[in-house]
């Protein structure tokens, strides 16, 4: 008897970015700055989680 597994999915829904620790930022104007990458990739899932609640309507 074949045993089944699970399918995985093919278009899971975007994980939001882990925020950086305040201590994370040495406050030393790096560039780019934790917070500026932070920013980027925030940036990044909104837009990649607006599309894939496009594409899965009900999961809104």
């Amino acid at each position: 008897m074949k045993t089944l597994h699970p399918v995985p999915d093919r278009d899971p829904r975007p994980v939001p970015p882990e925020p950086p620790l305040p201590s994370d930022c040495c406050d030393s104007g790096c560039d780019p700055c934790v917070n500026d990458s932070y920013s980027d990739e925030l940036q990044f899932y909104r837009e990649q989680l607006v599309r894939w609640l496009e594409r899965h309507p009900d999961a809104g």
